[in-house]
């Protein structure tokens, strides 16, 4: 069974007048494996961000369902889904989502904290993370008093300390000077690496490229799929811009998959 299951997912925005809807996802299916690395890519308005919104339980499809680990979580009533995300899912946004009245370590564990965790357990988990994350020096520091690098670490370490199934990053690089991309996305590397599954949205192709599939939305469909194979980055990012190219043209025919 796949970690993560998408099936027949739509989501229509509509207004009082029908002639006004507003098809954001047309009937998305793809299943996520445990430990996949997949970016999500394709032109504003496409319907990659809606996508991620409705992985994330942050927006309810349509019609279609989503399965975690064989859980729909389109049905989990609405008292009970905070609680499901925070056991289930990790986020890592562009802007950090980092409160500026806590210090990056009470932001770490704020999760958990939610969660009713002991201190100790707490203390434990972040304990683990420090060495692989380079954050033991700033942790008493606020959010206004680190670089944007030291937040997204910072927002890593809170999302990977839930011990979650999936992580989910919109344009996690979005807000980070190129230096500090490279570094998270060295980062993201590594602990997909140990284990963990990612989905990132993004429109960074350098980014992209370092994911190990990457799914191309157009019009609130799938367009086209990459694997990355035996292929570098740097390949990678020449096919990932090619592909673009297709993308952004009026071809209407989507081309379904190429292994590398």
């Amino acid at each position: 069974m796949s970690l993560l299951e998408v099936n027949s997912l739509k989501k229509i925005y509509s207004s009082a007048f029908k002639s006004n809807a507003v098809t954001a996802l047309n009937n998305i299916s793809f299943s996520v494996e445990e430990g996949e690395y997949i970016a999500i890519m394709g032109e504003s308005g496409s319907g990659k961000s809606t996508l991620l919104n409705a992985i994330a339980a942050l927006d309810t499809p349509t019609s279609g369902n989503i399965l975690l680990k064989g859980t729909d979580f389109t049905k989990i009533p609405d008292h009970k889904m905070a609680a499901f995300r925070r056991s289930h899912l990790g986020f890592v946004f562009q802007d950090f989502h980092l409160l500026d009245t806590l210090t990056l370590e009470e932001n770490i564990y704020l999760p958990l904290v939610l969660n009713n965790t002991p201190l100790h357990e707490m203390k434990r988990r972040l304990n683990a993370l420090i060495p692989s994350l380079g954050i033991g020096r700033i942790l008493k520091n606020y959010p206004y008093e680190v670089s944007g690098g030291q937040k997204q670490r910072a927002a890593v370490a809170r999302a990977l300390i839930t011990y979650p199934d999936l992580i989910l990053a919109d344009e996690p690089t979005g807000a980070l000077d190129s230096r500090s991309a490279d570094e998270l996305l060295n980062l993201f590397n590594e602990i997909n690496e140990n284990g963990q599954t990612i989905i990132m949205v993004t429109h960074s192709i350098s980014a992209a490229s370092h994911a190990n599939r990457i799914l191309f939305i157009k019009d609130g469909a799938i367009f086209h799929q990459i694997y990355r194979g035996t292929a570098s980055n740097d390949e990678l990012y020449n096919t990932i811009s090619k592909t673009l190219t297709v993308l952004m043209s009026k071809a209407p025919s989507p081309i379904r998959r190429i292994a590398n």
